[in-house]
């Protein structure tokens, strides 16, 4: 088996990209069935029909916080700020992120900017790995962030999408099933998904099962090029599987049900905390499992999927699942039948 990233390229016109989202319950998906068959284009309604009575659907629950924060020097200079993780605050009870910032040279330790009329001020490199974290000090409350964030943050969109009309995003970004604040990502998978769909599927006898998994910006970032992708170092998240959640999935598994995961976020969670034999258990902590091909799946039976940025680590887990020439073999077919690409775009269910 090669484990060069070279392998899981794919061309695309940059043209497929989607600049926004086509609506919930509106987009497509490419019904790709796991142990072979033709692949079909369905209105990503219609995948109910692919659901049988007993199943359980696994999603994600976190919510995306507008966590882009756009300030300026204290000579006019633009300066951003991309909250990653909330500190304990300082001995003044102000508020402390962890934080992507950019330009570096903005947030030398000691430095300040001015997000309105709030001082940011560095407190140096949060992670010694990544030259872009910063811990932040901003000179409000942790009651008073909240409002804060609200009236000057931006939902934090994947960089490939090129537009500065992010009007409706708040809504948009957001799926059915966010309920616990803390991504700077949205579990894209979950956007397919309207309120009528979930309640058909409930009425049908599918089962409904929730995680949590905070989505960081370390979901964009690249791989290192390297001849073998096993030597890259996965980001890490915060996850919990709750006792109700595992005992629905476990509780499915032992009747015979399929466990569906709704995205990569799920899948990684559920991995995390499956024994060998494919239960799980209630767990709550830091997961920077990484699946790539060559590594087994234990509880996950199906995946629904975004179509993912070539030579990711997204890309990665779903050849894992579905096998390499698989998933290249439908990246190219949705090409060709210009489906809509990345976080805003259609997906796939590998079922």
């Amino acid at each position: 088996m090669s484990y060069n990233l070279h392998d899981y390229d794919f061309d695309f016109p940059s043209e497929l990209i989607a600049q926004k989202t086509a609506g919930k319950g509106k987009t497509k998906i490419l019904h790709c069935p796991k142990n072979g068959g033709s692949l079909q284009i369905l209105e990503s309604s219609k995948i109910i029909d692919l659901f049988k009575p007993g199943d359980c659907i696994v999603v994600n629950n976190t919510q995306v916080i507008p966590a882009r924060l756009l300030g300026k020097t204290i000579h006019g200079g633009k300066a951003e700020i991309l909250l990653i993780k909330q500190l304990e605050p300082a001995a003044d009870n102000s508020a402390r992120w962890e934080a992507w910032v950019k330009p570096g040279k903005a947030f030398e330790k000691g430095k300040e900017i001015f997000i309105s009329k709030v001082k940011c001020k560095s407190e140096g490199f949060a992670n010694s790995d990544n030259s872009k974290t910063r811990t932040i000090n901003f000179s409000i409350s942790n009651a008073e962030f909240n409002s804060f964030l609200a009236e000057n943050g931006h939902i934090p969109l994947p960089p490939y999408i090129n537009r500065n009309d992010n009007t409706d995003d708040k809504n948009d970004y957001q799926t059915v099933f966010a309920k616990y604040s803390g991504a700077v990502a949205a579990p894209t998978a979950s956007l397919h998904f309207s309120e009528s769909m979930v309640n058909e599927l409930k009425n049908r006898g599918v089962h409904f099962a929730e995680t949590t998994l905070h989505v960081g910006p370390g979901t964009f970032e690249n791989i290192k090029e390297s001849e073998d992708f096993r030597k890259h170092k996965m980001h890490s998240e915060e996850y919990e599987l709750t006792e109700v959640a595992a005992n629905a999935i476990n509780k499915c598994k032992k009747n015979g049900g399929r466990i569906i995961c709704i995205g990569t976020t799920s899948a990684r969670v559920l991995e995390t905390v499956a024994n060998e034999t494919g239960f799980v258990k209630a767990a709550k902590g830091i997961t920077d499992i990484f699946i790539y091909p060559g590594i087994k799946f234990k509880a996950t039976d199906a995946l629904l999927t975004n179509f993912h940025w070539p030579k990711s680590t997204l890309i990665l887990l779903v050849s894992a699942f579905y096998g390499r020439e698989n998933t290249l073999n439908a990246y190219k077919f949705a090409v060709e039948n210009s489906m809509k690409l990345f976080s805003y775009g259609d997906g796939m269910l590998i079922i």
